[in-house]
């Protein structure tokens, strides 16, 4: 495995590669947390087999795609990115969302069922309760700026700098402010399924989500379900990456390798 971090590759619209494998066995495709971007995931292919090619989702309204109005609702978030997908179809492909990311991969992978008749090879899930459990809504993307930073603060993973810069803030407020109100107002259909097998992590310290809200994503496979936890809070895996990396490796072993289901 390669130890440096490969240049962004943009495969359009919703795609962005940090590796480019000629003839992979399989694809991971990332999908980032409220606020987060492709970006989020630039260190991941030097840690993942050779034969894996990581492609990540780039939402509107941040990075390379800043000029774009943010998606603010479920519905054209998981269509198009479900539209961009089907060019790397040709190969097996699994699913990692955290947080937000997570609902979203989620609804992605049905999409894809829907029209593709297949399911991901796998669907990793991270940091977010299952779509069954009900989510009271703190209308967190109503808030002014400033609260909403505040709020989001607690939870980690926001840049210091960016607080305290007020020229930054704004930059970055809209998006975050957009997948927010996604995260909120998301519902799932009752009654649809993945066919996907189904693997939740989750930080033993997230105080924003409930182990046993985490574990709930057992109902919405209709395969094989496993759950585990990393110490950490909610962003658990940018610590805990290689050891996150390595049980996803491990699950993901011969999918994709010819005489084994994928």
């Amino acid at each position: 495995m390669s130890s440096s971090i490969p240049a962004v590759i943009s495969c359009g619209g919703w795609i962005r590669r940090y590796r480019h494998v000629p003839s992979p066995r399989l694809r991971l495709v990332c999908f980032a947390h409220a606020g987060g971007s492709a970006g989020t995931f630039r260190a991941w292919p030097a840690l993942l087999p050779q034969d894996v090619e990581m492609l990540a989702v780039q939402y509107p309204g941040r990075q390379d795609r800043f000029g774009e109005p943010c998606v603010d609702s479920m519905e054209p978030m998981a269509a198009g990115i479900a539209a961009a997908l089907p060019p790397f179809l040709d190969r097996p492909v699994a699913f990692f969302g955290h947080s937000l990311g997570a609902a979203v991969a989620y609804e992605v992978a049905l999409r894809l069922e829907r029209t593709h008749g297949a399911p991901p090879a796998h669907l990793f899930v991270s940091g977010r309760s299952a779509p069954s459990r009900p989510r009271p809504s703190r209308n967190l993307h109503r808030l002014d700026d400033d609260a909403l930073l505040e709020e989001l603060s607690a939870l980690g993973g926001m840049d210091g700098q960016v607080l305290a810069d007020r020229d930054l803030r704004s930059v970055i407020v809209p998006a975050l402010r957009a997948d927010v109100r996604i995260a909120e107002t998301y519902r799932a259909e009752t009654g649809p399924r993945t066919g996907a097998p189904v693997t939740a992590y989750h930080g033993d310290l997230d105080a924003s989500v409930e182990a046993a809200d985490v574990r709930a994503w057992s109902e919405h496979t209709a395969s094989d379900f496993a759950f585990r936890a990393f110490a950490g809070d909610h962003f658990y895996l940018q610590e805990r990456a290689p050891e996150l990396l390595a049980d996803l490796t491990a699950r993901l072993d011969g999918a994709g390798r010819p005489g084994r289901a994928a």
